[in-house]
């Protein structure tokens, strides 16, 4: 074993450092990973950016990185259902209490839940990692270590899809095609959505499966948006999925879903947003949060083994470990869709 464990640490707003660690002991319900492939998400590049995001705030230096894949190296005296060698996925959040949440099944909104790279709790873009066995799941050999790592955006629009009930012959818009704007759409159309609709700015969408898009300009006002969309599509959509958090977009999503629909609201924003409750209470429009997402990486494994999804698409940058800082300022320039580091040094491949 390589005796570093060169890692990406934020140790205050704006000053990112790559630095050795030592190599961390899995503890009796852990594994050690060697860590393969992780992408950089838009909350990574925020926390260096600001320092914080909402009441998480970064108060000691911390590693970044929460969407992973690696290969078990060690595994800690109680596991059994890992060995070394093993290529697993991450799942970023492990709840550490069994609270009323966790026993409902809803353990992503346990207040206590651990969380990589979100304060204080340190995250996985580094060399070796250890993490609870238990929230590590075993790639199938005809998927990738970076389908691995991005089955954690892909867990986000599984939780929306689900909790927005797509369904055969659903029709949707969605809001956004950033990287989980563009996840959502490929979940919908794999949960049997028959007509998906985006608002587009790079014109990738239609490649991932969108059947319209919608170019947004500056000055469209919402119910203007929300009427194009109606005559794109034929009818309003039954469901919208809000991956942006722009206060305009939240009021065009309101507008544009049909009576009795649901809009889902995925993307984060300000804390206090101005809508049009009323015309969306009168119309029976119900609005749902999500919070990351729960039991979603078994079904994510699934759809990438069997070829249901294809998130290979969304990976247009690489980058060495070594190279972090350059590829966190590709994420923050918004080039390209989803900036990956290789954290193995002998194996840079996908």
């Amino acid at each position: 074993m390589a005796e570093e464990n060169l890692s990406v640490v934020l140790y205050a707003k704006g000053d990112l450092r790559i630095e050795n660690r030592p190599i961390p002991e899995p503890g009796p319900n852990e594994v050690l990973l060697q860590m393969h492939s992780v992408g950089i998400c838009g909350s990574d590049v925020h926390y260096w950016q600001h320092g914080r995001i909402g009441d998480f705030v970064l108060k000691k230096p911390m590693v970044l990185g929460h969407e992973a894949a690696g290969r078990v190296v060690k595994v800690g005296s109680a596991v059994t259902h890992l060995k070394p060698g093993d290529r697993v996925a991450i799942e970023p959040g492990v709840p550490r209490d069994t609270d009323e949440f966790f026993k409902r099944g809803q353990y992503n909104l346990s207040p206590t839940i651990f969380f990589c790279a979100t304060p204080p709790d340190d995250g996985n873009l580094c060399r070796y990692y250890t993490h609870n066995a238990n929230f590590c799941y075993k790639l199938p050999d005809n998927v990738t270590f970076e389908e691995g790592a991005l089955i954690e955006p892909l867990s986000v629009g599984i939780h929306a899809c689900r909790r927005a009930g797509v369904t055969l012959g659903s029709t949707v818009l969605i809001c956004g095609a950033g990287p989980i704007g563009l996840v959502s759409l490929i979940v919908a159309k794999a949960m049997g959505a028959s007509k998906v609709i985006i608002t587009e700015r790079l014109g990738v969408a239609k490649e991932i499966g969108a059947d319209f898009q919608l170019t947004v300009k500056k000055d469209d006002g919402a119910q203007q948006l929300a009427k194009k969309v109606e005559e794109i599509l034929g009818a309003q959509p039954q469901i919208t999925i809000e991956c942006t958090g722009v206060e305009s977009c939240i009021q065009t999503a309101l507008y544009a879903t049909c009576s009795g629909g649901v809009v889902m609201l995925v993307g984060l924003g300000a804390p206090m947003t101005t809508v049009p409750l009323v015309n969306a209470a009168v119309r029976e429009v119900d609005i749902r949060g999500v919070f990351r997402y729960c039991n979603t990486w078994p079904m994510a494994i699934a759809m990438l083994s069997s070829g249901k999804v294809d998130v290979k698409p969304l990976v247009t940058h690489r980058f060495p470990l070594e190279q972090a800082v350059q590829a966190f300022e590709t994420t923050r320039q918004g080039l390209g869709i989803k900036v990956m580091l290789k954290c193995d040094k002998n194996d840079q491949n996908p």
